[in-house]
């Protein structure tokens, strides 16, 4: 059958058909050139923050030859605006003073009391350059202990503890709702300390570690990190093992890079160098931003030099303004991780439980379908199997077979949403041109059948996409439909053959509620976002006997219409799970699966969701 033109057309005349879905997501780099400041604190709970970092300041405190402002302004940007960024943590890479002299730390010393002063986060490191190169972390007293060993830190709130040479600390600060341990390691550590680092992580059996040192790893003009010498001794001797380092950043090698490598557990450990020593003023005390977003398991890196981003852009030189920000891949680039799976290892996130039909039977619910009899994953539901309404209603599904099709077109699954209250759904293997595959109906006398809701209603379902859906010929399949065209119910507009009702995937898969309500003569339609594939989500439909909207995880979507919407109209026939339908025949059953399905016969509220 041809397509018609009241759904499809309006769609493509709207310009969604085949629009890819637009992502909320952060864009590393527009507060940092902000002139705002902000005394306020970050918020631990936020589950986007920022981890600041350092690389050498060396040639800024190079005994005559420096000058202390760079790094000066770089801290004041991070005290500045700890909570416009979020920044919840600073660590510096180490190298900090060019010649490990007395007079250099001292100096740096002072710059640092930027910080100091506020108790602002953060941690240091000695660098090959802050002390006697030719010795481990067990070199006994320096100028660089008296200006940054453990005393310094100990007002702060996020110091732990140090290792009894004072040359190693570790530090615990909360972000996204949950602590995060950095262990600030020496140029040389000893194996004293690897121990002690061990002993750390058995002490914290459940944080996740970013590991700070000054030599690990270096690049090529490439970008691609890897082991040092003496990395590689980090690397075997505590990194591959302690499962819980996820990311490790160093300095001391230039140019920067990156790598990731798998540990002992089969897990990602991102390494990473970052140093600008060699570029204009000594790297004018660049800083790289490590934007974590836990919501889109994502960390934003970006690099800028406050120093420069403070002065005035008329004074500023030809060098200056090439150094404002650093734009490169290597610099500025973001990486996907999945931080649940990543910490499942240490810090595994207990699944939510099944919830019996008795949690979610709210005050009006008409029928309440799920999938969870016991039968076996992959099995096909039997021909006229009956699916038990829950809600006491009488509202049972039963199956219905298209013609021609194999019974596995309909099959039991153990796939499920991770809120959802049964874990288990139905895969719909259906198709059309021709329709093919099977579906559920309401049975003969069902009372939903006869319902039109006048007072509002909320249909919610948990539907998963395969991911091959948008290749293969699936558009305008329907989750949820009410049998009858809008014409069996005396409609004339729009297109009358349409479905009274039905909730259903573009062209495009975004989701559409399309309905002939009681009031009106033409259909109502709400229009969702595409959805992607692979991935469960939930949706509702909440009619308050007024106005309609749509939901997808319990956030409003866009273009839900003001224009009155009271109620269903209906033929007085079945409802159908998985099957569209037009000018009453058939077209086509689903592709992908069906979770939990309820229908109340009142508008609820998000928190009341199944999913909630």
């Amino acid at each position: 059958m041809s397509l018609t033109p009241s759904r499809r057309s309006l769609l493509a005349g709207a310009g969604l058909a085949g629009a890819g879905a637009a992502v909320a997501a952060f864009v590393p780099g527009t507060a940092s050139a902000s002139s705002a400041k902000s005394a306020g604190k970050p918020d631990t709970e936020h589950p986007r923050f920022t981890l600041a970092v350092i690389p050498d300041t060396q040639y800024l405190f190079d005994t005559d030859r420096g000058d202390p402002a760079p790094l000066t302004a770089t801290l004041r940007w991070i005290q500045e605006r700890q909570a416009d960024e979020n920044i919840v943590f600073t660590a510096h890479l180490g190298d900090i003073v060019e010649n490990a002299l007395a007079s250099e730390l001292t100096a740096a010393g002072e710059v640092f009391k930027v910080l100091d002063r506020r108790r602002t986060p953060y941690s240091v490191l000695a660098g090959n350059h802050d002390i006697n190169p030719n010795t481990t972390d067990q070199r006994g007293p320096s100028p660089y202990l008296d200006v940054f060993g453990p005393a310094r830190f100990r007002p702060l709130a996020t110091y732990r503890g140090a290792t009894p040479d004072g040359y190693n600390t570790y530090h615990v600060f909360r972000a996204a709702g949950r602590e995060w341990l950095v262990f600030a390691l020496d140029w040389r550590p000893s194996d004293a300390t690897l121990a002690w680092a061990k002993g750390v992580l058995k002490a914290h059996p459940r944080t996740p570690v970013i590991l700070t040192t000054h030599d690990l790893a270096f690049a090529g003009d490439d970008g691609a990190a890897q082991m040092s010498d003496h990395g590689r001794r980090l690397w075997d001797g505590l990194v591959k093992d302690s499962d819980q380092i996820f990311l490790t950043l160093n300095g001391h090698y230039w140019p920067p890079g990156r790598t990731v490598l798998e540990n002992a557990a089969g897990r990602d450990v991102h390494v990473h160098i970052t140093n600008y020593q060699d570029r204009y003023y000594g790297g004018g005390a660049m800083l790289r931003l490590y934007h974590f977003d836990l919501a889109r398991d994502t960390i934003d890196v970006e690099t800028i030099s406050p120093w420069i981003l403070g002065q005035e852009p008329a004074g500023r030189n030809e060098l200056e303004q090439r150094e404002i920000e650093l734009t490169d891949p290597t610099n500025r680039f973001s990486m996907a991780i999945d931080f649940a799976a990543r910490f499942a290892g240490f810090a595994p996130v207990a699944p939510r439980p099944p919830r019996g039909p008795a949690a979610v039977l709210t005050k009006g619910t008409v029928a309440y379908w799920r999938f969870d009899q016991g039968r076996a994953d992959g099995t096909a539901v039997p021909a006229g199997f009956r699916i038990q309404d829950l809600s006491g209603q009488g509202n049972h599904l039963e199956r219905v077979t298209i013609a021609g099709s194999a019974a596995e077109t309909l099959r039991w699954s153990a796939e499920h949403d991770g809120d959802q209250p049964a874990h288990a759904s139905l895969f719909f293997d259906g198709g059309k041109k021709p329709a093919r595959g099977a579906y559920l109906r309401t049975i003969d006398g069902a009372p939903i059948n006869d319902a039109t809701f006048p007072n509002g209603y909320t249909i919610e379902a948990f539907v998963k996409l395969p991911e091959d859906v948008r290749s293969t010929n699936h558009a305008w399949m329907s989750i949820l439909s009410r049998f009858g065209a809008g014409a069996d119910t005396g409609k004339t507009g729009g297109d009358p053959a349409e479905p009274i009702a039905t909730l259903s995937m573009s062209d495009g898969m975004a989701l559409q509620w399309a309905v002939f309500p009681l009031n009106q003569n033409d259909i109502a339609t709400n229009w969702g976002h595409e959805m992607r594939a692979g991935q469960w989500f939930h949706v509702a439909v909440v009619n308050d006997g007024r106005n309609t909207t749509l939901y997808v995880d319990g956030a409003e979507l866009l273009r839900n219409p003001s224009t009155p919407a009271k109620g269903l109209s209906t033929s007085h026939e079945p409802w159908f799970l998985g099957a569209y339908h037009y000018d009453r025949i058939v077209e086509s059953a689903f592709y992908g699966w069906i979770g939990d399905v309820r229908v109340v016969d009142r508008a609820l509220p998000v928190d009341k969701f199944l999913r909630a």
